[in-house]
Parts: C-alpha cells; sequence; structure tokens
C-alpha cells in the first residue's frame, strides 16, 4: 500500500469532487495522483486550459491533505482498505470508466477483478414477483455459473433481495454505499452487511462522515454499473434509479438485461419500455443471460474439471501467444486492456496476437469485448 499514493488521490478527491473525469485522465496522464501533486504548481504546462478555481485549489492543498490523511488514519484502524488506480485491486472494469472514482474504500474478502461480476437493480418497492424472479434467477445462475460476484446498492427492494439471494446460494455479494464506511444505510440491512463483509465485501467512493444525501445515490449508480460485465434490471417503474443505473452501463458499453413484466404492473413499467425501446435484452431467467453473455463454456469447464479431464497445452503457439495464455489461466475472460496488463504485451501488437489465437481455437471473444480462453 503506498500511502502517500492514497492520501494524495484522497486529496484530489477533494478538491476536484465535480470533475472527476478530469481528475482522472489527469492522473493517467502523469500516472498517478502524486505525479499530479507534484506538478500543481505548473498545472498549465499540463493542462494549458486550467481554470483560475482549479489553479487556485492546488495552490494550497494543506486542507485536503490534512483531511485525507485524518481519512487514512481511520480506514486503517477500522479494516478498510482504500483502493487507488494504481492498486491491482482497484477494480479493472471500473477503471476504465471516463468518471471512475480516484479511490474506492473497501472492506471485504471478495475480488472485485472477479471472471464474472453482474449488477442486479431495479425499484425499491419490490414485488413478491421481483422475489421470485431473483430467487430462481440466482439458484439456477449458481449451477450454470458457480463463480459470480453479485453487485447491487443495499438498499429497500430490489438491492436487498438480490443480496441476500446471492448469499443463500452460496455467492459473494458487494454492495456499493452512497455514504462513508462509518454508518451504514438503511440500518435495517446491518445483519446482512455484516454477513457481505465475510461473503463479499461493502464499497463506496464518499469519505467518513458523508451522508446519505440523494445525490450520493445517484453518483453511486455509475460505480453499480462500471464494476459489472452486465447490468440487470428486475423491476421499475417507468422512471427510477434502476433505469438511471442501466443507461450508464449502456454508456460504460455493458451488456443490460431486463425480466418482462405484467403489462399495466407500475413496477413492470419501466422494464418493459426498455426492453420495447431497445434498451435492454429480454432474458426471462438465468439460462437465456448465461447464453446471450456467451458464459456456457464455464460450466463445460467446470464439469471436465469433474470428470478429471485436464487442460491440455497448446501446441504451436508463439512466446507472446503463450504468454496471452498464461494470463487468461490466471484471470480467464479479460478485456483487451486488462489482458495487455497481465501479458506485458503492448495493445496494438496484442490485438493481433488475438486475431491469430481465435484462429487457431483457443481463445473465443464474448459479450462486453472480454476474451475466453477455450481448452
Amino acid at each position: 500500500m503506498d500511502q502517500q499514493e492514497i492520501v494524495n488521490a484522497i486529496a484530489l478527491t477533494r478538491i476536484g469532487y465535480f470533475n472527476l473525469a478530469g481528475w482522472g485522465a489527469l492522473c493517467r496522464k502523469l500516472g498517478s495522483a502524486t505525479a499530479v501533486m507534484d506538478h500543481r504548481r505548473h498545472i498549465r504546462d499540463i493542462l494549458p486550459d486550467a481554470s483560475p478555481r482549479l489553479v487556485h485549489a492546488l495552490d494550497d492543498v494543506s486542507d485536503a491533505i490534512h483531511r485525507a490523511e485524518a481519512e487514512l488514519e481511520w480506514d486503517l484502524a477500522h479494516g478498510v482498505e482504500p483502493l487507488c488506480m494504481s492498486d491491482d485491486r482497484y477494480p479493472q472494469r471500473l477503471k476504465d470508466c471516463p468518471d471512475a472514482p480516484l479511490v474506492i474504500f473497501y472492506r471485504g474478502s471478495a475480488d472485485l477483478n472477479g471472471s464474472r461480476v453482474i449488477s442486479i437493480v431495479g425499484t425499491r418497492r419490490a414485488t413478491a414477483y421481483a422475489k421470485d424472479l431473483i430467487d430462481r434467477f440466482m439458484s439456477d445462475l449458481r449451477q450454470l455459473c458457480p463463480h459470480v460476484l453479485v453487485v447491487s446498492g443495499l438498499a429497500y427492494g430490489v438491492d436487498i433481495l438480490a443480496h441476500r439471494a446471492a448469499l443463500n446460494n452460496g455467492y459473494e455479494t458487494a454492495g456499493v454505499l452512497a455514504h462513508g464506511l462509518d454508518g451504514l444505510y438503511p440500518t435495517a440491512h446491518r445483519q446482512t452487511a455484516e454477513e457481505m463483509e465475510r461473503h463479499g465485501g461493502l464499497l463506496t467512493e464518499f469519505l467518513t462522515g458523508t451522508n446519505a444525501d440523494k445525490m450520493n445515490f445517484v453518483r453511486r449508480n455509475r460505480i453499480v454499473a462500471g464494476v459489472a460485465d452486465a447490468c440487470i434490471l428486475v423491476e421499475s417503474a417507468a422512471r427510477g434509479g434502476g433505469l438511471i443505473t442501466c443507461s450508464i452501463a449502456r454508456s460504460y458499453a455493458r451488456e443490460v438485461f431486463a425480466f418482462p413484466g405484467p403489462v399495466g404492473a407500475p413496477y413492470s413499467e419501466g422494464c418493459n419500455h426498455l426492453i420495447r425501446d431497445n434498451g435492454a435484452a429480454l432474458i426471462t431467467g438465468a439460462a437465456d443471460f448465461v447464453q446471450a453473455m456467451g458464459w456456457e463454456e464455464e460450466r463445460k469447464i467446470a464439469d471436465s474439471r469433474r470428470a478429471g479431464i485436464e487442460r491440455q497445452l497448446f501446441p504451436d503457439l508463439s512466446d507472446d501467444e503463450k504468454r496471452i495464455v498464461s494470463a487468461l489461466e490466471r484471470h480467464n475472460d479479460l478485456q483487451i486492456n486488462m489482458l495487455s496488463a497481465q501479458a506485458d504485451i503492448p495493445i496494438a501488437r496484442l490485438t493481433a496476437l488475438l486475431f491469430s489465437l481465435e484462429m487457431k481455437g483457443v481463445v473465443r471473444t464474448l459479450a462486453g469485448g472480454m476474451y475466453h480462453l477455450l481448452h
């Protein structure tokens, strides 16, 4: 853990709270939040159109640094991991989003970079229909794909039903909060949240002392969308937070799915309209979802391993191709930028190598631009 980088990332977040996309681009350009801080007195050399307000804010960062140091001290004392973009444990899917937070605060046991991550969202006024859908979906998905991280927002309704169904079926599940980790909203979900910390986790971009204000839930939705491969809408009125999350997911090039509901049912209108307008693919169960995502291979591999069939070495591969295979063996189903980092091969060369491997039947492309090792 690079504590100075964490402090600088938190401080920059406080300075540029309403322009995270700009700060993220700047940090990517210079390589770290620390590098931005090191160049803060000459920021116009790097960002010629920096506003006078930004220049002034960077001129004196003492208050922001002091608050960041206090936050880090609290985190270390309470089992919270602050994850910066440069940290391998930072959700790489989220890192690809232009407005990703410079730092997230995480307490839990789940790997946020697992091979399968889904977000389940919907109304806070979930009906018995939604509960039945979620319970059946999670049970069936567990049989088809044993290793999936389920993400939602720990709110009333669909969120908490998804978290509890995930836990009941042996899945890890992570909740994205709209406030700091020094509290919990709603408090009625504390027991589930504590179980999630042991079998999943809680994460947030908000510092301690941050209340669950309405605006924070909207900001939270982009993280729910960004950390996952796909977003599933279960129930929604004609307007609602779940629809916002789906819209954000589409802007991030994530797959979006929705369960249809009875015509005229108030909390199925949002799903039905989204499907009608081609904003989401219709699914009726886990089998539809797995097929649409191209995740059938996981079940086949699991069955083969249970039968004692070992993965065979691929013949006639170049050294670079073998590095790609090795990276996918460690972390199967990676987007090209993540695969580039894992295999240490520039994207320009990696593209041609992946095409060659597809022609050889070694890898295949999945929904969302993921690359999957076939054998």
